[in-house]
């Protein structure tokens, strides 16, 4: 790729109508979102239709800001998992934007994204991967454990099996009466309360990588029924310490099965602030690097989307420019190796 290589992302899976600019693979010149938080918090959760038409309303004018006026080389967007709706605007901007400036477009799978993102540091791509690594994607709509070889070559180990966590938070934050997004709501009552208080239970699901969350929520729901008087703070610390609990044996006991010394934590719930001390002490104790997205890149975003372009172009091979990348929307899109 020539120098000041620029590609466009555009992100659009969920609630966030997002576009940026980066350059060289390093330099992130523009990284603009739109937030629908109050579009949908009287909903307590994303209305599918509210987004769609929140991103037809914004992603020209988000586009145009990231551009500002700029050349581009590439076009990259997220072409799943997602929301249908979401995905169909991001995938027709990106090919509108790619025609009118005559450059490639690539579909990027979201989650290698989140992935991705942990090599950001203020504004810059300054840290990458250490290969071979386990990584956790953990947002709020999905919970992924994957054995990464190195870039592109993936071996996915367990999934959510029903509620990932993130969805989990923002169910119990309903239930208690928070308001949306639920998950910064119940950690901050959760620094309030004791987190031995209520003993929820940990789905480890022995002899298996993946992960449930629907039965915790489940288990907050019969407390709150059958205790009138409850410490909201108290529920919110203990339904807290279950989750990370579950991620970091879960996500540690895979790392030692696998002989890695590298973990990586990216997507929302990454931002956890018990989640990232208890990964991180356990990880000290085992010898392991564990290394979390920053938080201000952990939510969904188009700067990660331009990342894993990037990295896709660099690793696909000579004249991958050329190549006639999938850009089909696919809302269930699942990772897996380049190449194939």
């Amino acid at each position: 790729m020539k120098k000041d290589f620029a590609i466009l992302g555009i992100e659009s899976t969920c609630d966030e109508t997002s576009a940026a600019l980066l350059v060289d693979g390093k330099k992130l010149v523009s990284n603009v979102i739109y937030s629908q938080i109050e579009e949908h918090k009287k909903y307590h959760g994303v209305v599918p239709e509210l987004a769609s038409r929140a991103h037809a309303a914004k992603i020209a004018a988000v586009i145009d800001e990231a551009l500002n006026g700029r050349d581009i080389d590439c076009v990259a967007f997220a072409r799943g998992p997602g929301l249908p709706g979401g995905l169909m605007v991001g995938r027709v901007a990106a090919q509108t934007l790619a025609n009118f400036k005559k450059v490639p477009i690539l579909g990027i799978n979201h989650l290698e994204g989140h992935l991705f993102a942990c090599e950001f540091e203020d504004g810059e791509v300054k840290n990458p991967l250490s290969f071979p690594l386990v990584a956790l994607v953990v947002s709020g709509g999905h919970t992924e454990l994957w054995y990464v070889k190195n870039y592109g070559q993936y071996k996915v180990l367990g999934r959510t099996r029903d509620d990932a966590a993130g969805e989990a938070f923002d169910k119990v934050a309903k239930l208690l009466g928070l308001a949306y997004p639920g998950g910064p709501q119940v950690s901050a009552q959760a620094l309030k309360g004791r987190r031995d208080a209520v003993d929820f239970p940990r789905p480890l699901l022995p002899g298996t990588w993946d992960f449930s969350f629907s039965g915790i929520k489940t288990a907050v729901s019969y407390y709150l029924r059958d205790h009138k008087d409850v410490s909201v703070p108290d529920v919110c610390a203990s339904f807290e310490q279950a989750v990370c609990e579950t991620l970091v044996k879960k996500t540690l006991l895979a790392a030692q099965k696998y002989k890695v010394k590298h973990v990586a934590v990216g997507g929302g719930v990454a931002a956890n602030s018990l989640l990232r001390e208890m990964m991180s002490a356990e990880g000290q104790k085992l010898g392991i690097e564990v290394r979390f997205v920053p938080r201000k890149m952990s939510s969904d975003n188009a700067a990660m989307i331009a990342l894993a372009a990037y990295k896709l172009l660099q690793h696909a091979g000579e004249g991958a420019l050329q190549k006639k990348w999938n850009i089909n929307i696919n809302p269930n899109l699942k990772v897996k190796n380049w190449g194939k």
